[in-house]
């Protein structure tokens, strides 16, 4: 009886440590476990699960802990699948690309005959369309490496205008009637550009740098309908191969507004670091009004151009083409405009994102940032490419704390004709990601796109092995400028998000930061270099919400 009466009096304290165990355990929206999680924090530390409230990490750890601890509205099993921060891909062209989706696609062409056939097909396809046009070309991949001219455009379609990109985006081949549409003869001056013409003095409908806008201005922008539609078939593309984060280099105003627009509306989920185009309206506004940090979106930076690409030989050299003695490139604005630029923009609180390729456009801007930045800073300038750069000036970037924005993919694209244009020796100093590495301490590492894929583990692998899709060269290319699997993994996360003041909001997987995450089937510090481009993504989630998953429902 005894033993029966003091069982029933333990029953109530029973019931009330339970409580307490049951009420200790706090409430948050999601729980990953069994995972393999590398959350790119300072100590580059690994993880088995996590906890996410009102979309940011609150707890990180060991898995028996926090589910000890947490009490989750939903639960994710990885199935010991691999876990890192939501790729940040630090320099693309998000908004062109997106309406670029309507276009001829270009890429991979190994013929002048097949971009034909492609252009006949689009046509066939988009019949009303006022204009034809496409990007992706490049005649570095076909036989005899020499640009097309407007021959076969003007017979195939005298009637319509046509507009087809080169790969790199700093040139173009239109045909007669989009010459005549831009009002562009053979006397049309230019400057920071070229207008081609062959032998005979004919115009041979290739266009490069600031020509190129003398005809791109004249083509009808899609309705904001249509162009909402394909600003959300972009996202889908990125959240599908793990972007969360991205750069986009060179925006008006009005671009920004619109995608700002569905990001509020709830549709536009990715979170954007914007650049703008210097224009005397984009300045105006925002030097009066200010950066803008918000959740989602940032415009802290003003993209410039300093030259065009290597490819279309447009870049800036302090030395002639190898294969084109008398040309070394030209600025695309004249040394007295980048320098009152940069004066403007260091009075300001606002950064310079300068694009340069050639070490002579490396050369001036690193200068001219020196001269308005004196010496160490945290003012995050940076040189977007920072392609080809001459050894006494790799030092500047460390010097004037300069940030190298650089795309991996570039390397192993261009490393086929690269030496052709640059010479043995110069070569050595291009697509030196490492030592430009070692001089600022970090590297932010994007694509380009639609330049390249939009895919980050391409940018991942050729970072670290040096080779392409083909797995070529074999022992990769110029590897003393590899980088190491954690730098290539920080510069598409935490660096990625430094270079746009944002490294205290995400980039990392740690309480406090945007729980912007992804899972992968491979583990991309560990796995076969051959095995990288491979790797697919699971999942992809943006602030606690997943985005994206390769599981069928």
């Amino acid at each position: 009886m005894l033993r029966s009466f003091r069982l029933f009096a333990l029953l109530p304290l029973l019931g009330f440590f339970s409580s307490c165990q049951s009420t200790s355990n706090q409430a948050v929206d999601l729980v990953v476990y069994n995972a393999t999680v590398y959350t790119v924090d300072s100590a580059f530390s690994k993880a088995t699960a996590f906890a996410v409230k009102d979309g940011k990490f609150v707890a990180v750890g060991d898995e028996k802990a926090i589910r000890d601890k947490y009490t989750a509205k939903s639960t994710v099993d990885a199935r010991g699948q691999f876990v890192y921060p939501g790729f940040y891909d630090a320099h693309c062209h998000f908004y062109r690309y997106a309406l670029g989706l309507r276009d001829a696609d270009l890429v991979g062409t190994t013929s002048w005959a097949q971009v034909l056939q492609k252009l006949r097909q689009q046509r066939r396809q988009y019949p009303q369309a006022t204009w034809l046009t496409g990007r992706g070309w490049d005649q570095n991949d076909w036989p005899g490496k020499q640009f097309p001219t407007k021959d076969s455009l003007d017979a195939l379609f005298p009637n319509t205008p046509v507009f087809i990109v080169r790969v790199d985006g700093h040139a173009a081949l239109v045909n007669q009637k989009a010459l005549d549409m831009a009002g562009i003869t053979t006397q049309t001056p230019i400057s920071g550009g070229t207008i081609t013409k062959d032998a005979a003095g004919r115009l041979t409908g290739l266009l490069v740098d600031n020509a190129v806008g003398l005809v791109s201005g004249k083509i009808p922008e899609p309705t904001a309908a249509e162009a909402t539609t394909l600003l959300l078939e972009g996202q889908q593309r990125c959240v599908a191969v793990g972007l969360t984060s991205l750069a986009d280099a060179g925006l008006d105003k009005a671009n920004i507004d619109q995608m700002a627009a569905l990001q509020q509306q709830g549709k536009l989920k990715l979170r954007l670091y914007t650049m703008l185009y210097p224009t005397k309206a984009n300045k105006e506004f925002y030097f009066k009004n200010g950066p803008v940090f918000e959740d989602r979106l940032t415009v802290c930076s003003f993209k410039v151009y300093a030259d065009g690409a290597l490819g279309s030989r447009g870049a800036c050299l302090l030395h002639p083409y190898t294969d084109k003695p008398k040309e070394t490139g030209f600025l695309l604005s004249s040394i007295a405009d980048y320098r009152a630029l940069a004066k403007e923009l260091a009075a300001s609180k606002f950064q310079m994102n300068t694009h340069a390729i050639g070490d002579s456009s490396n050369r001036l801007l690193l200068d001219i940032y020196g001269e308005v930045l004196k010496g160490k800073n945290d003012r995050r300038w940076r040189i977007e490419h920072a392609q080809v750069v001459s050894r006494a000036d790799v030092a500047k970037f460390g010097q004037f704390s300069i940030v190298p924005s650089v795309q991996p993919t570039h390397a192993t694209s261009d490393m086929y004709w690269a030496g052709e244009r640059l010479g043995t020796e110069r070569l050595k100093t291009a697509y030196a990601f490492n030592d430009l590495r070692q001089q600022y301490g970090q590297v932010a590492l994007g694509s380009d796109f639609p330049v390249e894929d939009i895919n980050p583990l391409f940018g991942f692998h050729s970072a670290v092995a040096r080779q392409d899709a083909k797995n070529y060269p074999a022992k990769g290319f110029q590897m003393e400028n590899a980088l190491s699997r954690p730098d290539a993994l920080r510069g598409m996360t935490t660096w990625a998000a430094h270079a746009a003041f944002e490294e205290k909001q995400k980039g990392s997987i740690h309480p406090g930061m945007a729980a912007d995450f992804v899972v992968l089937d491979t583990d991309l510090l560990q796995a076969p270099k051959e095995k990288l481009r491979g790797a697919k993504v699971q999942q992809t989630w943006i602030a606690g919400e997943q985005v994206y998953t390769a599981i069928p429902r």
